[in-house]
């Protein structure tokens, strides 16, 4: 099994449409099990960084009382449990866009196009400043993994992956907006005017 892992990674790595082609048909279990594998090294890596103190989980240790010894093992299992959900529902929220834009393959194909796409944020995403180009690799192979395993076109494919980006992506501008604009603004209290008679 360690030995079909590597060769995926590499394959995703360098020569993703052939990777996605010939792993097109693996079971859940089997993209699971690579994709849990490369979710432990990603949340070790983590935990050693947030050790270290260094990116934005190495601050975890300042709101965290008592943390001491324990927060890299809470920094691996929130990485590794968060991961692992939010990696599902991501799959599904893109695969709802697949479906509009017309893939009827099922689900399936659209997770494991996420789950293998995310092989290069999981094996290099948690390095400070440079993880995030390993994230927009990882929002490539996504693109290419949908147009390969729901067989539609590239053009498609990139529109599943903008309207699944970018919605979220309104919807935290204008929920900081509203928050922004609310702890800014000043309330004026209108006091009626007192009788002097």
């Amino acid at each position: 099994m360690p030995d079909t892992i590597i060769v995926k990674i590499k394959g995703f790595l360098l020569n993703p449409v052939e990777t996605f082609r010939a792993f097109r048909d693996d079971t859940p279990g089997t993209v699971l099990t690579c994709f849990l594998a490369l979710l432990a090294i990603d949340a070790l890596l983590t935990s050693v960084i947030t050790v270290l103190g260094v990116g934005v989980l190495g601050m975890l240790g300042n709101y965290l009382p008592a943390s001491g010894n324990f927060l890299p093992v809470v920094v691996f299992v929130i990485v590794l449990i968060g991961g692992l959900v939010w990696a599902l529902i991501i799959s599904a929220w893109i695969h709802l866009w697949v479906f509009v834009l017309g893939g009827r393959k099922g689900f399936l194909p659209t997770m494991r196009a996420v789950l293998y796409g995310m092989t290069p944020s999981l094996l290099f995403g948690w390095i400070p400043v440079v993880g995030f180009f390993f994230s927009l690799w990882a929002l490539v192979l996504e693109i290419l993994g949908i147009r390969e395993l729901q067989e539609i076109s590239s053009g498609k494919a990139i529109l599943v992956m903008i309207i699944a980006v970018m919605i979220p992506l309104l919807l935290l501008i204008l929920l900081a907006l509203y928050f922004l604009v609310n702890a800014t603004s000043v309330h004026v209290t209108q006091v009626p005017p007192s009788n002097f008679f």
